[in-house]
């Protein structure tokens, strides 16, 4: 199985395990007299199978992710270049819109004029760097998920 498989594979289960909690939920009540529209015991059974698919799942996806290497990083240290990337890229996004809301025009001279503390088109560039940045390490991690085979002991 390749890695990409297995991601696919764990989001499948953590979906079916949502929709496992909400048939729980829904079936843990019934009115006397009545019988639940689910057996709780089996959706039980059933969450038990799929957690226990999950977890073995997550340790190979894991594992394989910390032995494949690509230009020296793992996929590991990739995803977390990625990640953090990501999150820079949002602070920076928001800093550059509220630098342009801040320099809107006055429309009358009695109003306080608002003044950007930092450089638009500079951060612009930043951006657009960092952005570029993203795509080639996510790109890269996706061949590379889609490339290796995954280890499972």
């Amino acid at each position: 199985m390749k890695l990409a498989e297995a991601l696919q594979e764990r989001s499948d289960l953590n979906t079916a395990i949502r929709q496992l909690e909400t048939r729980l939920i829904s079936n843990a009540v019934y009115q006397e007299g009545g019988e639940p529209a689910e057996d709780p015991a089996e959706l039980l059974k059933e969450l038990d199978c799929c957690t226990d698919r999950l977890a073995s799942l997550i340790a190979q996806i894991n594992l394989t992710n910390s032995r494949t290497v690509k230009n020296g990083k793992t996929i590991t240290e990739l995803i977390a270049l990625r990640d953090t990337i990501q999150l820079k890229l949002s602070v920076y996004r928001n800093l550059n819109q509220n630098a342009v809301n801040a320099s809107q025009p006055r429309y009358t001279r009695s109003e306080i004029r608002t003044l950007s503390a930092v450089n638009i088109r500079e951060q612009q560039k930043k951006i657009d760097e960092m952005s570029k940045q993203f795509r080639l390490i996510d790109s890269a991690i996706q061949q590379l998920n889609w490339e290796t085979e995954l280890i499972t002991k």
